[in-house]
């Protein structure tokens, strides 16, 4: 194995679930690096939601190893199969998204991906591209290529027919779209959570069919939220979002528990394995306090999506509030007009929490503060000046009352 090779090896396997496989990958690397001409690398994305969270980053940092490696960068925005609906994971029917609700989400796509990858070198390609010119023909000819029994081997499907819950014909239909984008970009490389292995391998055995090389897949683990135990996800309420204001991203990021940080440390950040472990020994010997661990890892988290001046900002308004429990100097404003106000739907309605219900329980949980003194009634009175709401350990809104 040629050095170079080697060396690209060690930096792609980092937390790597599965590599199908790794000597398919050794001669492609081998061959990219005689002929000087790179893999091309792909990682689809379906813009089911507008707003990408550190969950979706564990995908795009390892297109930047294979960037940064010299290779060619494919993020691709599955606007087309966002219509149909990944039924990966899903207990029923996804409902469909229209063309305008798709292209609502995908539209601040670019912005988020360019915090990571370069953009001089990254290719943003829609799959609408090629779907939006197939005929009835085509996709009869792509359907043919692989049986409903190899489809309803996925974990997915199977536990749906034996709980005799209903599938579409257009769900058993997405795996092989998305398996076709690999093929109408002759992939080298699919990216991929452990979710989508099954999808990912139908795209190795429908490019055998169309004569093309199949791609090596890598899969990497699904991040979990900031309650340590599900994925990360908007749907959970755990997420940190990429575009969250600086301290809000370091509030949420001190919340982890303690030990999910060093796969945040192993998946998100580029301090070496033996780094990480050396830091986790100090930890688990007493020698080096949580606390400092977790937030040398927000430091570089909010640096990495605003700048180092920011996470220090961060870090000393969150030292602020949090350690001298005084009010925070920098919080979102919402101004209204002095009177009574039914707090649970004024919180809904301003996008504080998911629902007035889910606002009544936190009142009654004493975890709402106006001015640092617990709410215990569900109506309220604010008069003239400045006040601050704290929604539960982390969200702070100033209210500036006319």
């Amino acid at each position: 194995m040629i050095e170079e090779v080697e060396r690209a090896l060690n930096i792609i396997k980092r937390g790597v679930v599965n590599l199908i496989n790794e000597e398919e990958l050794i001669k492609k690397l081998e061959r990219s690096y005689k002929e000087n001409k790179p893999l091309k690398i792909k990682a689809g994305f379906d813009p089911t939601a507008p707003d990408l969270h550190l969950g979706h980053t564990v995908l795009l940092r390892k297109l930047k190893q294979f960037q940064d490696l010299g290779h060619e960068i494919y993020f691709l925005i599955g606007d087309f199969t966002a219509m149909i609906g990944d039924p990966t994971g899903r207990s029923e029917t996804r409902p469909a998204l229209t063309k305008k609700q798709v292209l609502e989400n995908a539209k601040t796509y670019k912005e988020q991906v360019f915090k990571i990858l370069n953009p001089a070198k990254t290719k943003v390609i829609f799959n609408s591209e090629w779907f939006s010119k197939m005929s009835v023909e085509d996709i009869i000819r792509l359907c043919a290529k692989y049986t409903v029994a190899r489809i309803l081997e996925r974990d997915d499907f199977k536990k749906r027919l034996e709980s005799e819950l209903p599938i579409s014909i257009h769900e058993l239909i997405y795996p092989l779209f998305q398996a076709y984008d690999s093929v109408a970009l002759e992939a080298d490389v699919e990216l991929g959570g452990t979710d989508q292995l099954f999808n990912l391998l139908i795209g190795r055995d429908i490019q055998k069919e169309y004569g093309q090389e199949p791609q090596v897949i890598i899969t990497l683990p699904l991040l979990e939220g900031l309650d340590g135990v599900q994925k990360m996800s908007k749907s959970f309420g755990n997420y940190v979002g990429i575009m969250e204001p600086p301290f809000e991203m370091y509030g949420k990021i001190m919340s982890i528990p303690d030990h999910i940080m060093w796969k945040y440390y192993l998946l998100l950040t580029d301090f070496s394995e033996e780094e990480i472990n050396k830091m986790k020994e100090k930890v688990e010997k007493g020698e080096y306090h949580p606390k400092e661990a977790k937030k040398k890892l927000a430091r570089y988290l909010v640096s990495q999506f605003h700048s180092e001046e920011s996470a220090l900002k961060a870090e000393e308004e969150f030292e602020r509030v949090f350690s001298r429990k005084e009010l925070p100097k920098e919080a979102p404003i919402i101004k209204l007009q002095a009177g009574k106000i039914w707090l649970p739907g004024f919180l809904r309605d301003q996008g504080l929490v998911k629902s007035s219900s889910e606002a009544r329980r936190l009142i009654s949980q004493k975890a709402i503060d106006l001015n640092k003194k617990p709410l215990n009634q569900e109506e309220i009175e604010l008069f003239p000046g400045e006040h601050f709401l704290k929604i539960g350990k982390k969200r702070f809104v100033k209210l500036i009352v006319i």
